[in-house]
């Protein structure tokens, strides 16, 4: 079973949340979180390059540093406060109608070296490295990581009373979705949270934030072999997660665009596709697949619907099913020659947060030659593959609402 705790976390004062509160450091480039940081922004923490005028370099010890200097100015100005006792917290987000609730909490770094945080992609070692620093030199998890959970009746429960109050934070950001907060400080309820996660539920499954999760159990071992007296009490063994029950999650499509075809014209390119797939042309207007095994394609200002023939993939191995194993295989490796998805640079991936449009925006732009539309993968596909110990193929899923930065922060002592 998984081990969490309660913690006392740094949050905003609730009169200025929307002006700490920022997207996630991943969701947007060192212009555009110049262009949104006030003065109170998450951002200048988070992404600190934003402070120098030209912007600095991410990686660079200056930059580090003003990280440091920039989360101890927010906390001696108030504009971040720790709470007086370890606390649960729901964190509700609202998109198109659907709300998912969150238990925002401390997981345990061991889980996930044993298996019990199960992960279902491979991590970059240099983008590890750069979360490690920025965990390192702040003693505190800045950014929660997402994880699902099975779902659980008894925290359902606890959830739904806490959420029938008002909450502490409620607000919309800049792209609709709604974001609400409550403080779970009943000891009654922490202790039954406690007990439920420890006792009831069996693993947690990384959904958002592979490279966050691996940084933080990496500064826990690090922390660990340089104190002779570590006894397991310490807090730099937990980090902060936000978790969901899996059947409050969605996951929505994840797309490919490519530069080029490869050296094929588009006749030749069309022809090979029919060994493995039936190719309709569909015409300017945007075609979004239908079902598991069908894939919308855009190319030379047309849309196209592939379906994959019977035989061309494996419904009987998890990932041998998945449209992106599919179009890995029978397209993107045999006929455009693309052998690593993580590092070649003639493809990139599009969120489907962005819409379909998006994709014939970069073909038409000249920025691109063709793009695919994927059916996006189920939660079920996705704990299924991590049960399995197996690996989905880079940039496979896309969550949606992000977790908002900045609504509470753990830190290591």
């Amino acid at each position: 079973m998984v081990k969490v705790k309660p913690f006392a976390a740094l949050r905003p004062p609730k009169e200025i949340v929307t002006q700490v509160a920022a997207p996630p450091y991943d969701v947007l480039n060192s212009q555009e979180a110049k262009a949104m940081a006030g003065e109170k922004s998450l951002l200048h923490i988070t992404k600190p390059e934003i402070d120098f005028d030209p912007i600095a370099d991410e990686h660079s010890r200056q930059v580090y540093d003003r990280a440091v200097l920039n989360f101890r100015e927010w906390r001696e100005k108030g504009w971040l406060k720790r709470d007086p006792k370890p606390c649960y917290y729901v964190y509700s987000q609202t998109m198109d109608g659907r709300t998912q609730y969150g238990l925002v909490l401390c997981a345990h770094a061991q889980d996930y070296a044993d298996g019990i945080i199960k992960k279902h992609e491979l991590t970059r070692r240099d983008k590890e490295d750069d979360r490690m620093i920025h965990v390192r030199i702040q003693n505190a998890n800045i950014e929660p990581v997402f994880f699902a959970y099975k779902d659980n009746a008894g925290l359902d429960a606890i959830v739904g009373r806490t959420v029938s109050s008002a909450p502490l934070y409620d607000f919309t950001d800049e792209n609709g979705f709604v974001h609400r907060f409550w403080v779970i400080d009943a000891q009654s309820d922490i202790d039954e949270i406690t007990r439920i996660f420890t006792s009831e539920v069996p693993a947690f499954y990384v959904a958002d934030g592979h490279h966050r999760t691996a940084a933080a159990a990496r500064v826990c071992e690090e922390k660990r072999a340089n104190n002779p007296n570590h006894d397991g009490s310490e807090e730099y063994n937990w980090f902060m997660a936000v978790c969901f029950p899996s059947s409050q999650l969605k996951i929505i499509d994840y797309n490919r665009v490519v530069k080029d075809l490869n050296g094929l014209s588009k006749e030749e390119f069309l022809k090979a596709l029919e060994k493995n797939f039936t190719v309709e042309e569909k015409g300017p207007g945007i075609y979004s697949p239908a079902a598991l095994h069908n894939f919308g394609m855009y190319l030379d200002g047309s849309w196209y619907s592939l379906t994959a023939k019977p035989g061309r993939y494996d419904d009987s191995d998890p990932i041998g099913v998945l449209d992106v194993t599919v179009l890995s295989e029978l397209v993107l490796d045999k006929i455009l020659g693309i052998k690593d998805l993580r590092t070649d640079k003639r493809i990139d991936f599009v969120g489907g947060i962005r819409g379909l449009g998006e994709l014939s925006r970069r073909v038409d732009s000249g920025e691109m030659k063709i793009a695919f539309a994927l059916y996006p993968v189920s939660m079920k596909q996705l704990e299924d593959i991590a049960d399995s110990g197996k690996i989905m193929p880079p940039k496979t899923t896309w969550f949606e609402p992000k977790l908002r930065s900045g609504l509470a922060i753990h830190t290591l002592d």
